[in-house]
This record gives structure tokens, C-alpha cells and sequence, in this order.
């Protein structure tokens, strides 16, 4: 007799305290209280933690758990937890108890002297503060060390700052919930009483064998390759992107998807990506805290689980040249809680006046604070991907389609709009076959900002990163948007004619955001020049947006950041570039010095012999010495590339921290990253396969 299946239903959420086991395990009066605070803030009394950290706990204990975890996210970009068990002292008959209080569940204290600071705090300052999230929702997480009962946590300095991204992003929330709230109150909505932003992540990643990575040090130290020469086939053909998904890596989404779908996290679409090796997962929108929460799960979810199959997860933006890359789409909106998408448009986008001003006030936000939107996503990995094939370039521009776009020329160019442009209908021209009706608006997918029918997906994100960093940002300058707008409509005398005459000055003086072309082409580059758009090509000239007048005056309006949090997060950026990039230098110096040019030396030494061997024999060596030849003198340019970065690359390290460290890794020791690997790539195109020291993009996506 085999084993009854679990169902999808019945696996979801097994391993999430989710509000219906709250509701059988709590008193009646602490789980009303309980979902209050979840709604609408407050703080939970003492006595009331206590009942809950004991259902909480007991809930554990049951499920096997031994262990629990304030699990938070500094500013590395991924998350931390220091685990404790639930075990006390023993009693007076030598018997172990089990015990979890209301004060360790509210309140945690991790060392913070070694996150990330930005020198908010000095080295030697190592008191730092967990704080519960009780509006994301506690969880257990399986691994090797048992189950471990997670939650989900703030992060604080001692002295008050946040050192974390769930901070600012509850904050964000609260921000723009306000003043969206303002809005819709204009239109007479009065039983709404939150906005809520909505995000839907989704991860993009590659699939690489362990053996083969386990010989690659750049992938074991760096995530991307830092050497390799183009495989004879790339994605070219284009059979891989969304072709059928190979045995081995559909065991590994079958065990990905059962472990998220325990954990609460609504995956939904997998597939394999363009580039060989390169696949996608997308889930459910969701509440934008828990969205952010559930990708963090989501990263470390896939990396877990690869290592079962024998294969590891690479989530870097770039782990391959030649080919795609891998981002992170932020799909956003905003909702009130009694279940209206502001951003839907309706039948009449033209007559849906809420929508127009909300559209109005994105385009608004995005325009004045392009620079801070691209610094939100400025990753060290993302510098190798924004602009390619695979990525929207660097200028932040919005797509709104055909429809769209012609309503607000509409309104921009006449003042009124009184029509909208219809979908039509693809006709299939089979007679067994049903038309399709189309949708008013082709997609663009080269568009860093673009509208996709009741949501904006903001396409720059790294895939590494967290969507903490963009999601903030987003909510923030919508709020910003909407309180100037509701400052101006909630006192003028006449509505009707402030809101057209608003959504005409913003749409106006805001139009230059809007492009619908081909953000690739080289044209657009000179276009957004002319319409005066910034142009911020690497994360370093990005970082300064932090820091502007304007950036401070916006977050400290909000209570978002302090003027000393965005300082420290700008020097974060200088410090996480630097290191980075001495990483892959030190990875580089090791793998050319100690492989690759070694191995090369031999196949000359080879080589040289088979010149004389030849001659010797009589025959024509032309060819013979023509190899030598080419392959010592790419010997040569590498050894003297190599030569230079291991000069620069010391003197580099022991420079100061900042932003004229971070610059001169970026000015001088990039590009002689760049000729090193120039060298040995040329090196790899003719030497010996066999005495190639370790595998090349040919074994590396291909060989899963």
C-alpha cells in the first residue's frame, strides 16, 4: 500500500504560524489583539507575548523544532540569525525544560559590531537589537542543523539606527499607505483605511554542476566566472528560453517549489531562461513586506536545495560573459485594503479620473527621482548587466504602451482625453482555433519602468539583490507625489477642475519620462540627453543620489532615513564595490598565476618540441611554429597583465576606505581585471583542452 500524496493545498504554509493555527492555539482575546496589532499597529503587552511565544513555541516543539531564530536582514543583502534552543536549566530532578518567553520573541540581541554600519557604529560597539515583525509571520526553516523556528525580525543599533532593510521598508509602507489614503478619500472612498503595496519578485538564476563549479574558484569566491572564452553555441538559437525543462533541473524545481509552497511562498511559474543554465521562478503578488521576506526565502531556498541535486545556484547578475545575465523584476502596485488596484485602468483609462491622477504622480515620483530609483538597484553585479541584451539600460524611462501614451498626449495636448485606443482582435486564421482579443498594449521588455496593465514592473533589479532597497524607494517617492497632490486638492474650491488641471500640469511637465521605443538603441542615449534624463552607468556614480539635498529632505519627511543612515549607506556602497572587486582580483591573480599560465607553459614547452620534431623529420613546421608563436605571445600579455594587477592590486587594499578607494578599483583595477582575462580567454581558444585547467563555458551550462 503506498503513501497517501499531500496535496498542494495541504502542504502550503505546513511550516508558517499562519493566522488560522493562531486562532486554535491563542485565547480568543490575545488572538483578537493579535490580529489588531497585525492591522493596524500598537504593541503587545508583555502578558500577551508570553501566551504567544508559548503557542508559538509549542507549535514548534511539535513539528521538531529545537531551536529558534530572530532572523533579519542586515546590510550585506542577505539575511542572518543566530539560533537558540528552546532548552532551560534543569529542574531539580535532572529533567530538561523547554521554555520561550514573551520578552525573547519581542527582542533580540545579536552582535552588530560585525554587520555592515557605514561607521554608524565602531568596531568595538557590539550591542545591537532585534525587534519583532509581527505583521510577517513566523516560520520554520528545515536545513542540516534541524528545524529552527524563524522570526521574522527588525534590526537596530543601540544607539537607534537602522542597520537592516525591513525597517526602512515598513516605514515605506506606512508612508505611502497615508497618503494614498488622502487620495482615494478625495474620490470618496471612505472605507478603505490603508493602501497597501503589492510586489511580485521574480528570480532569474543559473543551474551549474558542483563538480564543475567546485573547480572554479572565481564561482566559488567571486559567483561569476572571471575568465572564459565563449562557448561554440550560446542562446543564439534561442531553443533553451522556455524550452522543455531537463530531467535534473525539473527534480530540482519539484523539491524548490514543495519547500516554498511549506513555507508560505506562493511560487507559481517556473521555466528555463534564454541563456543555457538559466531558468526563473515567479510567484504571487503579495503584501510588499512579506514579498520581500518570501524572495529572501526564495534565494536561499534554491541554493539549499541545488546542493542536494549535486549542482549549486549561481545568482549573480553576470556569472557568464557572452550570454544573458540575471535580474530581478520588481512587479509593484498599490491596493487599498477593501480591495481596489490603483493602478488598474479600467475599460476607460480616459474616464477613470483616480487612475489618471495616480498615473500623473508616478510619472511625477519616477521623473524627479530617476537617480534615486537607479541607486536603489545599484549592486556591484548589476554594473555587468545593465544595457546588455538581457537588461534595460541605465537611463530610468517609464513605458506606458500605445494606450496609455495616447491618452496622455491627449490630455497634454488638448486638455481633455475622450477616447482610448481598443485591443482589438488577433485573428488565428484557423477554423478550429478561437480569435484572441488583444490587449490594447504590446509589452517592451528593453523599458527599466513599464506598465503592464494593472502594475508597474521596475526591471533593473539585480538578481542578488533584495527588493527591500527598490521597494522602498518606490513607496517613498509615490508618497511624496501623493501628499503634494492631495496638499493641493484637499483645499481647492472647485475639485473637479484642480484634479484635471493637476493630472494636465503633472503629465505635462513629467512627459519626458515617458519612452515607448527601443531603450537599447543607441539613438535613445542621445534622446535622453537632449530631455535632459541622467545617465548613471555604474553603482559608484549612482551613490551620491543617497545623499542629495533632495533625497534627505524627501526621507527625513517621511521618517524614512536620518541624514546620518543615508551617509552610512553611501559609504557602504564604497565599501561593498572595494571589496568586491578586490575579491575578484585576488580570485583573478591566483587563478592566471597558479592555472592558467602554468598550464599554458606547458602546452608551450609541447609545442616547441613539435616545431623541432618536425623540422627534424623533415616536414613543413610551419604551422607548428605559427601556434607557438601565437600562444607565447598571449603567454606573454598575460603574464604582464597579471604582473600589474598583482602591483595595483595590494596597494589598492591598503588605500583608506571610501569613495577614492572604491574609484581607483573601479579606474585601474577593472580594466586590468579586463586585460588579464582578455589574455588568458585568447589562451583558452588555442591551448590543449586536456591541459586547460578547469572546465569552460561549454561544461559549465551544458552539463546539468
Amino acid at each position: 500500500m503506498t503513501d497517501r500524496k499531500i496535496s498542494v493545498e495541504e502542504m502550503f504554509g505546513e511550516n508558517v504560524f499562519t493566522v488560522s493555527k493562531m486562532k486554535e492555539r491563542l485565547p480568543k482575546s490575545v488572538f483578537k489583539t493579535v490580529l489588531r496589532i497585525m492591522d493596524q499597529g500598537g504593541e503587545l503587552s508583555l502578558a500577551d507575548a508570553d501566551v504567544v511565544a508559548k503557542a508559538m513555541k509549542d507549535w514548534a516543539v511539535e513539528n521538531g523544532a529545537t531551536h529558534y531564530t530572530h532572523w533579519f536582514q542586515p546590510l550585506t543583502g542577505i539575511t542572518a540569525e543566530k539560533h537558540d534552543s528552546f532548552i532551560t536549566s534543569p529542574n531539580d530532578e535532572g529533567h530538561l525544560m523547554m521554555d520561550f518567553s514573551g520578552k525573547q520573541l519581542i527582542k533580540g540581541e545579536p552582535d552588530a559590531s560585525s554587520f555592515p554600519s557605514g561607521g554608524l557604529r565602531a568596531t568595538f560597539e557590539a550591542r545591537g537589537y532585534t525587534a519583532w515583525d509581527i505583521t510577517s509571520l513566523a516560520f520554520l526553516k528545515e536545513s542540516g542543523t534541524g528545524k529552527t523556528l524563524c522570526i521574522p525580525t527588525a534590526f537596530y543599533s543601540y544607539t537607534g539606527e537602522t542597520l537592516d532593510k525591513k525597517t526602512p521598508l515598513l516605514r515605506s509602507m506606512e508612508a505611502v499607505s497615508a497618503q494614498g489614503l488622502r487620495i482615494v478619500r478625495l474620490f470618496g472612498n471612505t472605507e478603505a483605511t490603508k493602501v497597501i503595496p503589492f510586489v511580485g519578485a521574480e528570480q532569474e538564476y543559473f543551474l551549474v554542476d558542483k563538480d564543475n563549479y567546485m573547480q572554479r574558484a572565481d564561482l566559488k569566491f567571486a559567483g561569476r566566472t572571471l575568465f572564459g572564452a565563449a562557448a561554440p553555441k550560446g542562446q543564439e538559437m534561442d531553443d533553451h528560453y522556455f524550452g522543455v525543462i531537463r530531467e535534473r533541473v525539473g527534480a530540482f524545481m519539484k523539491e524548490v517549489n514543495e519547500e516554498l509552497w511549506k513555507l508560505g511562498v506562493p511560487a507559481k511559474t517556473q521555466h528555463n531562461e534564454v541563456a543555457p543554465g538559466q531558468h526563473e521562478l515567479a510567484p504571487i503578488f503579495e503584501n510588499a513586506n512579506m514579498a520581500v521576506d518570501h524572495n529572501q526565502l526564495v534565494m536561499e531556498t534554491m541554493k539549499r536545495v541545488a546542493i542536494h541535486h549535486d549542482m549549486r545556484c549561481l545568482l549573480h547578475e553576470k556569472p557568464y560573459a557572452h550570454v544573458n545575465g540575471s535580474g530581478k523584476h520588481n512587479n509593484w502596485s498599490l491596493r487599498t485594503d477593501d480591495g481596489v488596484n490603483l493602478m488598474k485602468p479600467g475599460e476607460s483609462p480616459e474616464r477613470n479620473i483616480q487612475f489618471l491622477l495616480v498615473l500623473a504622480c508616478v510619472l511625477k515620483a519616477v521623473d524627479t527621482h530617476a537617480d534615486l530609483l537607479r541607486q536603489s538597484i545599484a549592486v556591484v553585479g548589476n554594473d555587468l548587466r545593465l544595457g546588455e541584451n538581457e537588461a534595460p539600460p541605465a537611463i530610468v524611462s517609464v513605458f506606458l504602451g500605445k494606450q496609455l501614451e495616447d491618452v496622455v498626449r491627449q490630455l497634454v495636448e488638448t486638455g481633455t482625453a475622450d477616447r482610448h485606443i481598443e485591443g482589438g482582435v488577433l485573428e488565428t486564421g484557423i477554423k478550429t482555433m478561437a480569435n484572441i482579443t488583444k490587449d490594447a498594449t504590446d509589452r517592451n521588455r528593453t523599458s527599466p519602468f513599464a506598465f503592464t496593465g494593472n502594475r508597474f514592473e521596475f526591471r533593473m533589479v539585480g538578481a542578488s539583490d533584495s527588493v527591500a532597497g527598490s521597494t522602498t524607494v518606490l513607496n517613498t517617492i509615490v508618497a511624496e507625489a501623493f501628499c503634494d497632490a492631495a496638499d493641493i486638492l484637499e483645499n481647492a474650491e472647485n475639485f473637479d477642475i484642480a484634479v484635471h488641471d493637476l493630472i494636465k500640469e503633472y503629465m505635462t511637465k513629467h512627459r519626458r519620462i515617458i519612452f515607448n521605443g527601443n531603450a537599447y538603441a543607441p539613438e535613445w542615449q542621445e534622446e535622453a540627453a537632449r530631455r535632459g534624463l541622467p545617465n548613471i552607468t555604474n553603482m559608484l556614480d549612482a551613490a551620491p543620489a543617497l545623499t542629495s539635498d533632495r533625497s534627505v529632505e524627501l526621507f527625513e519627511k517621511f521618517g524614512i532615513f536620518t541624514r546620518s543612515e543615508l551617509e552610512s549607506r553611501e559609504e557602504i556602497v564604497y565599501e561593498t564595490y572595494a571589496k568586491s572587486i578586490n575579491i575578484e582580483a585576488r580570485t583573478m591573480i591566483d587563478m592566471a598565476g597558479k592555472q592558467i599560465i602554468p598550464g599554458c607553459m606547458r602546452y608551450e614547452r609541447d609545442l616547441a618540441q613539435t616545431v623541432i620534431a618536425v623540422k627534424e623529420a623533415g616536414a613543413d613546421n610551419t604551422t607548428e611554429r605559427r601556434r607557438l608563436q601565437q600562444v607565447a605571445g598571449y603567454i606573454n600579455d598575460a603574464q604582464r597583465a597579471l604582473e600589474r594587477l598583482m602591483k595595483d592590486t595590494p596597494r589598492a587594499a591598503k588605500m583608506d576606505e571610501g569613495r577614492k578607494k572604491a574609484y581607483f578599483y573601479k579606474d585601474t583595477i577593472l580594466p586590468e581585471m579586463a586585460r588579464l582575462r582578455k589574455a588568458c580567454d585568447e589562451l583558452e581558444l588555442l591551448v590543449d583542452k586536456r591541459m586547460w585547467p578547469f572546465p569552460t563555458y561549454e561544461e559549465l551550462m551544458f552539463e546539468i
